[in-house]
């Protein structure tokens, strides 16, 4: 293959394992689990389900994937990395009991399934008998073990170079600009999708790589804002716009997830504390009291670390909660809290609760929490969730009386001023053309010790207290709280906040808000106030376009820079800035590997893409009530659309075209035996067999 034409396949593996009958009972118990790897050289990753309590007929229904990168081509000298023969690679599925002894886990039993089952399908569904373990062990009869039911789903992607999907790509990074956003080929892709998450996953990856994510989804979520009726029911379904949200929190806020949470979580799953507080499954060893005070210490501290991490939320999150509060706030003028929900809603609902419920899903544990941590992680994520509601009558969210009981606790003012604040935090925009149209949102204020900026060039240069004010606008300070302002910097004028030497003016606790011109220094009351100012004052001025990459850590005295010893006032600083915050993390993300993955979801949909032309052309010519077959698709302008779906199927059947020119000429040019395809290749002997069926050319 030439260098241009060159496909690779990125491949994925689905195992779901799905049931087992007649599992052994171990010591008068049968609490099954199953761990799951995939055999291959360098490969020793293993996977576990959760445990079934109870249960020598569980259904697991828990499904794995597991990625296999790999060249089509034969050719080693082409790569550097050695390529993974599929054919060679097998799952590995063994049953374990969870014990309570010292002894650890008991093996069950296990399967091995070589990947080669799979044929040419890529699906594979089948039962097998447990076997017993390999090289050692005491001899089993294999009935006795039970059998266990998987499903394997193997898919591979074939990408080619990038100028082929520019059509494609084009469209979809157009789609933030096209009117009405239902007529952009991004929002026709989730309406023609069986499940919302199908598009959703390539959607997001694909407009994050390209940066077009924030305005893709600022668009949607306006347009889905605007039809709906009751602002309690704001982003409660699983549409298009909270999946790609969901989606983009996964992938940007991982790390934002791991510094926040994954530190108590980790505390919580060790101590192992029983906070059940429901009297009814309340051992006879416990203490209901004790418990509660268990469940409300750790409730109080994951509180505490939620509402105090918003100056490390991902600027590209931030973005997006912006753009939906300021919809939600538009289209709800009446309703004062709906600008806190709309982001509510994500945050808590989406992000921060399930992964308390759930911390292997979000890779804050390694596997599943046993039962009695389990449960704890359910209460404290009920606890958390309802709390970032910010619902009017609280008590009446839970069902049961003794949550209802346990949150009474919790109904102080300071914890809604809390969730407010830090929904406030996170919800403010870093971008400065957008503030003409943001409503100010007081940050946090308080007194402090400032020195004289010395604006005037013989004025003194001493302390003073003063009232600081911060806003999403402006950085103020007043003599007393409520009076005017005696000096503003705007936030775009803010080029770097660091800490102070304290040999500076002999003085702990400083810190400097770098302007174009000067430094302001100031005294915190202490060393958690300096913290907290650093941090707010850098997250809101993080995106400034002339943020600084080096300062001059101590002060400049009498005609120099303590530092350095540089004479200059305005000399370049000396030390590279913090920052006070991690950088977006960068995703790992084919840009095209995406393309093609929706140009696939596009080609398996076509028929429906053809009903959606055929319900523009019903809507345009009759205004009547809607066909029922037609009734499934948003489309608020008929024309608009239709051209949309017209260039959509356009680029779809190109690169369909381009597909199968690729895969006849492969196969014509192909030489057996040749060193791309030596005698005894199994995978292009299976590739052989598959295109013999497919067309008339031979070799």
């Amino acid at each position: 293959i030439s260098p241009s034409a060159r496909l690779v396949a990125d491949a994925q593996l689905r195992l779901c394992v799905l049931e087992c009958q007649g599992l052994p009972i171990v010591n008068g118990q049968c609490d099954p689990y199953a761990a799951v790897s995939l055999l291959g050289p360098s490969r020793s990753e293993a996977k576990k389900t959760k445990v079934k309590r109870k249960n020598n007929n569980p259904q697991f229904d828990e499904t794995f994937y597991f990625e296999v990168m790999r060249p089509l081509s034969y050719t080693k000298r082409q790569f550097d990395v050695e390529e993974e023969d599929v054919d060679k690679l097998a799952l590995r599925v063994d049953l374990w009991n969870a014990s309570n002894l010292k002894f650890g886990d008991e093996f069950l039993g296990g399967v091995r399934v070589p990947l080669r089952v799979l044929g040419q399908a890529g699906v594979h569904d089948a039962w097998y008998f447990l076997q017993p373990r390999e090289n050692g062990g005491k001899s089993v009869k294999v009935e006795d073990l039970g059998s266990l039911r998987l499903n394997i789903v193997y898919t591979e992607d074939h990408v080619f170079p990038s100028e082929h999907y520019t059509p494609l790509r084009d469209l979809l990074l157009q789609s933030a600009n096209v009117e009405p956003v239902s007529a952009s080929t991004a929002h026709v892709l989730g309406e023609v999708c069986r499940e919302k998450q199908e598009a959703a996953i390539p959607l997001v990856r694909l407009f994050l790589h390209y940066g077009k994510i924030v305005p893709f989804i600022s668009v949607i979520a306006h347009a889905e804002i605007n039809r709906t009726q009751d602002p309690n029911t704001i982003f409660r379904g699983n549409s298009l716009t909270s999946k790609c949200i969901d989606e983009t929190m996964k992938l940007a806020g991982m790390h934002y997830l791991q510094v926040t949470l994954k530190p108590i979580i980790d505390e919580i799953c060790t101590e192992h504390k029983s906070c059940e507080i429901d009297p009814v499954k309340l051992k006879e060893s416990e203490n209901l009291e004790t418990n509660r005070e268990n469940l409300r210490h750790y409730v109080d501290r994951i509180f505490s670390v939620i509402t105090s991490s918003g100056v490390r939320c991902p600027t590209v999150m931030c973005d997006i909660f912006f753009s939906l509060r300021e919809s939600a706030a538009t289209r709800f003028q009446v309703d004062p809290d709906v600008r806190y929900t709309a982001v509510s809603s994500f945050i808590f609902l989406r992000f921060f609760a399930p992964a308390i419920l759930s911390p292997n899903l979000f890779h804050l544990r390694p596997h599943h929490p046993d039962p009695v941590t389990s449960r704890t992680l359910t209460l404290i994520s009920k606890t958390i969730q309802t709390l970032g509601s910010l619902a009017k009558s609280k008590s009446a969210n839970f069902k049961e009386s003794y949550m209802a009981a346990f949150y009474d606790y919790f109904n102080e003012q300071k914890y809604a001023d809390a969730v407010k604040n830090f929904l406030d935090l996170i919800s403010t925009s870093g971008k400065w053309d957008q503030k003409s149209i943001e409503t100010p949102i007081m940050l946090k204020e308080g007194f402090m010790i400032k020195r004289a900026q010395g604006r005037n060039r013989f004025g003194m240069k001493n302390f003073k207290k003063r009232w600081f004010r911060l806003t999403n606008h402006e950085f103020t300070y007043h003599k007393t709280k409520g009076e005017g302002a005696l000096c503003s910097i705007p936030i775009e004028n803010i080029l770097a906040v660091e800490r102070l030497e304290e040999e500076s003016f002999k003085m702990k606790n400083m810190f400097q808000v770098i302007q174009p011109e000067r430094a302001l220094y100031i005294q915190a009351n202490n060393c958690v106030e300096a913290r907290d100012w650093i941090d707010i004052l850098t997250k809101v001025s993080q995106s400034n376009r002339k943020r600084l990459s080096t300062y001059h850590p101590s002060a400049y005295l009498n005609g120099h820079w303590l530092c350095c010893k540089l004479s200059a006032d305005t000399a370049p600083g000396c030390t590279p800035c913090t920052g006070g915050l991690p950088a977006n993390i960068q995703l790992d993300v084919d840009g095209d590997r995406e393309t093609e993955r929706i140009y696939s979801l596009f080609s398996t949909y076509m028929t429906k893409l053809i009903k959606m032309q055929e319900a523009c052309g019903s809507k345009s010519v009759y205004d009547g009530p809607e066909q029922e077959e037609y009734s499934t698709f948003v489309i608020d302008d008929p024309q608009e659309t239709y051209k949309s779906l017209k260039q959509i199927i356009s680029a779809v059947q190109t690169l369909e075209q381009q597909h199968t020119k690729y895969k006849r000429d492969k196969f014509k040019k192909t030489k057996i035996g040749s060193q791309e395809h030596p005698i005894g290749d199994k995978s292009f002997q299976c590739y052989i067999r598959q295109q013999s069926e497919n067309t008339t050319y031979s070799i």
